[in-house]
């Protein structure tokens, strides 16, 4: 048994770290983290603005959108629909499909956050990935607060500014593709699923939902795909998983 050694003492004169200061600089570090997540996400929002006036909507509908449903994937998916010409139902059905995964992060994220009085719906809005990442950075139940508000309020200012410079700029722009716009959405699509193949399983979901989506673009109406694909994942949630084999 070995005998461990004690903690060293810091030099004479140098006081130790109290417990409030490190809890301080930790909330101070999740604002400045909040910041630069609204800024880098709310970047999208010029795409989103661009690609929303040349699938038909004018500057005002599209700032809507960004305000009023505010879930990236959600608008991309919305507008992709009304561009290639589908119906606003199957849009509506496409973007209440890859929204059902905030209603999953405010499952998660109730416990620290207040569910009553005039934070309550305000808190439902700025539910989205961002804002549930950084919450659940945090360790304690005032650093989860933090981390939801800094990074759930900063993209929500940032995400509708862009917006509007994005719609505003796509007015004058006949092909928002031209200049690489649409492949940004594109982009932010990757970079929020490809953290999340960690498994076997995921990926081989992920196959197979891209191949539906590819198989039946050509047969259905736009925004049709999306919900083929989406079926790929409720099929493979609801088979039974086999139990890992026991070695001795």
């Amino acid at each position: 048994m070995s005998t461990a050694l004690p903690a060293p003492s810091p030099p004479p004169g140098v006081p130790s770290e109290p417990p409030s200061v490190a809890a301080s600089e930790r909330l101070r570090s999740l604002r400045r983290t909040g910041l630069s997540i609204g800024v880098a996400t709310g970047l999208y929002g010029i795409s989103f603005g661009a690609l929303a006036t040349a699938s038909g909507l004018d500057v005002w509908q599209a700032m809507v959108l960004s305000a009023v449903m505010f879930t990236g994937g959600s608008q991309f998916a919305f507008i992709g629909v009304l561009g290639g010409g589908g119906s606003a139902l199957g849009a509506a059905l496409a973007a209440s499909l890859l929204g059902i995964r905030n209603t999953l992060y405010g499952v998660i994220l109730a416990p620290s956050l207040p569910r009553g009085g005039w934070r309550g719906p305000l808190r439902a809005h700025l539910t989205i990935d961002e804002s549930a990442a950084l919450a659940a950075s945090g360790t304690t139940t005032e650093e989860k607060r933090t981390g939801f508000w800094a990074a759930g309020v900063w993209v929500y200012v940032f995400w509708n500014l862009f917006t509007l410079v994005g719609a505003l700029a796509g007015q004058h722009v006949a092909d928002p593709g031209a200049w690489g716009l649409d492949a940004a959405a594109a982009a932010a699509f990757l970079a929020l699923l490809w953290p999340r193949l960690r498994s076997g399983e995921a990926v081989a979901v992920a196959v197979a939902a891209a191949f539906v989506a590819l198989v039946t673009t050509p047969a259905l109406p736009p925004g049709l795909p999306v919900l083929a694909a989406a079926l790929v994942a409720v099929i493979a949630g609801l088979l039974p998983r086999r139990s890992p084999e026991v070695r001795g």
